[in-house]
Parts: C-alpha cells; structure tokens; sequence
C-alpha cells in the first residue's frame, strides 16, 4: 500500500499518557508529507520526461530504421541503375558495331562496284583502241589505194559515228577523240 501526502495528513495518532508532543508529531508529519508530496511530484516530472526521452529515442531508432531503408533502397536503386546503364551502353555499342559493319559492307560493295566500273571502262578503252588501230589501218589503206574520191567520202564524221557508245542508262555517248591521240598507242 502507498502512502501518500493526504494519507499523512490525515492520519491521527491515540493521544496516551506520556506520550509524543502532539504538536511536534504533527509538525515532523506535516514536514514529511511536504516533502513526500514534493518527492511524488519530482517523480512524476521525471517519469514525464522519461516518456518524453523514450518516445524520442524511438522516434531516433524509426529515423535510423528509415534511413537505413532509404539508403539500402538508394543503394538498390544506385545497382539496377549501374545494371540499365550498363545494358542500354552495350546496347548502343552493339548497335553502333552494327551499323559500322553496314558501312563497311556497303563500302566494300561500292569499291567493288567502282572497280567493276573501271574494269568495264579499261575494256571500253581497250575496244575503242582496237576499233580506232582498225579505222586508222583502213583509213590508211584507203589513203594508200590511191583513190582521192573514197578520201573525200570517208571523213571525220564517220570516224566519230564509229566510236559512239553507251554509257550505263543505254544513252549514246559520243567519244571527242583528239587528232594526236589516234596515233597514240596504250
């Protein structure tokens, strides 16, 4: 059973004789009571703060238990980050090798091209050649047979009708050759 301030107060004692001063017993339980109503006093402001310091420090422990949270989601966060970087950069490398490899192949086509070209123009050059050592033996047969008419009749303009060819769309080209290139060989 606790006793408390009013308990002391009203407490009364059998008056006997030679017993205590009353008056001095009653001062001593008026002191004591004082003081336990202060000690009750101090003792609830300090449970007060107690709770006060325990709901504190729990709210301290749900901070800590929070941050922790955040900072393993931040970090889980930060790894699937390095993880999608990671992937979209080799995506854009291997898409970036890829269409390296398309230019590359579709350089080699068109040198390959470009060279089937010069292949195809070196024997144009090449019959043209021909054709021209032919008209040039014949123009000087014809020069050598002694007839002036066939001279007259046989001129420049068949020369060129003989070197006219096409070029790749299939439309006639007329070849400028040149007087000292006639006697030019390759």
């Amino acid at each position: 059973m606790r006793i408390t301030p009013l308990d002391i107060q009203q407490k009364h004692f059998p008056i006997r004789f030679r017993g205590f001063h009353t008056e001095e017993v009653s001062a001593f339980l008026e002191l004591i009571r004082e003081e336990i109503e202060d000690l009750l006093r101090e003792n609830a402001a300090l449970k007060e703060r107690l709770q006060q310091t325990d709901d504190e420090i729990r709210r301290f422990w749900d901070m800590e238990n929070l941050l922790g949270r955040t900072l393993q989601e931040a970090q889980h966060m930060s790894d699937e980050y390095k993880v999608m970087a990671r992937k979209e950069a080799d995506r854009l490398l291997e898409k970036a090798m890829q269409q390296a490899e398309e230019l590359v192949g579709s350089s080699h086509e068109k040198v390959l091209d470009i060279n089937e070209e010069i292949v195809d123009l070196r024997m144009m050059r090449r019959r043209l050649h021909a054709e021209l050592r032919d008209v040039l033996e014949r123009f000087g047969r014809i020069l050598a047979g002694d007839s002036e008419q066939r001279k007259e009749s046989f001129s420049l303009h068949a020369l060129q009708e003989m070197t006219d060819t096409r070029d790749n769309e299939g439309s006639w080209i007329r070849a400028e050759i040149p007087d000292d290139t006639l006697l030019a060989e390759e």
